[in-house]
């Protein structure tokens, strides 16, 4: 029996969700059919409705991260794209920027940019094997010069969670913007961006959120001002030969992802439907279970939080003697268990693990993951191990 006639056992949801949450198929196809105009680009009533939907989406997210005004939140095609925004909009040259060793690369290579090409600082503050930094060197770190914190809530590879309400009152204890990269937390973990002191959030809307793939964003506090990262057309001030300055159509040029948007849209008020503290106590508890099952196999380390301590839904594993693209591999040929392998964009993370020459294998589970396909990863697993002699 081939992987393809099994049913398939999908623990791949810190790269996007799937299956995706009730209702988010028919938002977009609905939004194709009947709603396929472009919003804010006519007064007509499809153009209406279309815009309609973008609006009702700001205000879905904006219940869920406790924003004020849904006007600042400025869509984005993802997490990175969110990011660059922040990054590219707001750091100058001869400006400082802290961030971690935990970083994904869509955090790093910004930066690394900004210092080769505008003489921006650096600072990486190193966390230690299981993810976590030190506060007191984050203070330490802060010059006169300092423009920006950037970190993420939740490691991809590790699943540890940052303290992001101690880093943002740090932040604002030092006049510094503090930037959230909640690839892996929001829907996951509760967010409120005004009680963490977050001034700048990015945010998926295909991971946690449940959300079609291509859609996302960026919260932008009403006291930051970015330079925009795409300038066009906005259905807005067309006589002016430059951005308009009202949000959010200074950070969104182009025709935007409508059938896209009422997906996410469904997504989100199936979130707040659900609540996302129960969704982090069933992936949590999912978490919990699966590492118990994979510690009780010899010559299997697991990176990241030891069990107990709090995670987001990711364990990634490094088994000794096997490759972990080759362990990848089987588990999908032979179990039809889907998994990723390798660095997963984050390279400073595994140096920060030991695990800078040999990559890592990430299991990731999300709400719709049963325990029964937790067990059965970890029966492949000890089978597996077993094969090889471990």
């Amino acid at each position: 029996m081939t992987a393809e006639q099994r049913k398939l056992i999908y623990l791949d949801h810190a790269a996007t969700s799937w299956p995706k949450a009730p209702g988010v198929v028919e938002a977009v196809t609905d939004a194709l059919m009947n709603d396929g105009a472009n919003p804010g680009r006519g007064s007509h009533a499809m153009a209406v409705r279309a815009s309609r939907i973008l609006f009702d989406t700001r205000k879905a997210l904006s219940k869920l991260f406790g924003i004020r005004n849904p006007n600042d939140i400025a869509f984005a095609a993802n997490t990175t794209m969110a990011l660059n925004m922040a990054i590219q909009g707001l750091v100058k040259a001869g400006d400082h920027v802290i961030t971690t060793s935990v970083e994904h690369n869509s955090v790093r290579r910004p930066l690394y940019q900004l210092e080769q090409e505008k003489d921006v600082e650096v600072t990486y503050l190193r966390s230690d094997e299981y993810g976590r930094i030190q506060l007191s060197e984050l203070e330490k770190a802060i010059k006169p010069n300092t423009k920006l914190i950037a970190v993420n809530h939740s490691s991809n590879l590790l699943g540890t969670i940052l303290p992001v309400g101690e880093i943002g009152e740090i932040a604002r204890k030092h006049d510094v913007k503090l930037l959230v990269d909640a690839a892996q937390s929001a829907g996951i973990v509760p967010i409120d961006v005004k009680a963490l002191g977050i001034d700048l959030l990015a945010f998926p809307g295909h991971k946690g959120l449940l959300g079609p793939q291509g859609t996302g964003g960026l919260y932008i506090a009403p006291e930051v001002d970015l330079e925009p990262l795409l300038l066009g057309g906005t259905g807005s001030q067309s006589e002016a030969p430059h951005q308009p300055l009202v949000r959010p159509d200074r950070y969104e040029a182009g025709t935007p992802n409508t059938p896209g948007l009422a997906g996410l849209k469904a997504g989100v008020h199936y979130v707040l439907n659900e609540t996302v503290q129960n969704i982090h106590t069933k992936e949590r508890a999912l978490t919990e279970r699966m590492m118990e099952g994979l510690l009780h196999i010899p010559k299997l380390r697991l990176l990241g939080p030891k069990l107990g301590e709090e995670r987001t839904g990711i364990v990634a594993f490094q088994a000794e003697n096997i490759d972990s693209s080759e362990l990848s591999f089987i588990l999908d040929q032979h179990y039809g268990i889907a998994v990723r392998s390798g660095y997963h964009c984050t390279p400073l993370a595994h140096a920060s693990a030991g695990t800078a020459d040999t990559g890592a294998v990430r299991a990731s589970v999300g709400i719709f993951t049963t325990e029964e396909e937790v067990d059965t990863l970890v029966t492949a697993m000890t089978e597996i191990t077993k094969h090889y002699g471990n």
